[in-house]
């Protein structure tokens, strides 16, 4: 599997695609394969099945302490990007981006560098869940991002901080406060 250039693109609303799920196992497995320490968990909206949105495939590439530099440096390794933009994310929590192309099609993927078992970690793997079991909470969702961009938002990074707003909501509400810490 080779990662190409990411092509940013206005954000838009896509129907759930199954073959997201196999393109995660196999970039899961290549990170893996270059260094076992780092663990790889598929979030975000493809990883729920049912559940449209962006259709972009997030990665949370976890690192356990003192790993940050070196996952850092497998992405970059495989060819992802350091990513662009007005807005990145900073080098002690980076996001790296790729394309990758597997049978005719183009999967764009936004590989989020995180400390293994963080706060941000333990959310994104919640939220992830939460869709997961709740139809109607994975309705809303889809709603609320259907209604970002039928507002005349289609800036990716306006578009993530209208649904932040959302997450962050269904987090403070429905999160567990042991959990918050």
């Amino acid at each position: 599997m080779r990662i190409i250039a990411y092509f940013p693109a206005c954000a838009e609303f896509r129907p759930y695609d199954p073959e997201v799920v196999a393109m995660a196992r196999l970039l899961g497995s290549a990170v893996q394969s270059v260094e076992p320490r780092l663990q790889v968990e598929h979030v975000g909206s493809t990883s729920v099945p049912s559940c449209g949105g962006k259709g972009i495939l997030d990665l949370a590439v976890l690192y356990p302490e003192g790993l940050l530099a070196r996952a850092r440096n497998v992405l970059d390794g495989l060819g992802f990007q350091k990513q662009g933009g007005p807005e990145p994310f900073p080098e002690d929590r980076p996001m790296r981006v790729g394309c990758v192309e597997h049978n005719g099609r183009r999967f764009q993927v936004h590989a989020h560098v995180i400390a293994l078992g963080s706060q941000e970690h333990e959310e994104l793997v919640w939220f992830r869940e939460m869709l997961r079991c709740d139809p109607a909470l994975r309705q809303s969702y889809e709603e609320r991002k259907q209604a970002i961009l039928a507002m005349g938002i289609q800036d990716s990074i306006e578009y993530c901080k209208a649904k932040g707003v959302f997450i962050a909501g269904v987090l403070k509400e429905r999160r567990p406060a042991a959990s918050r810490s």
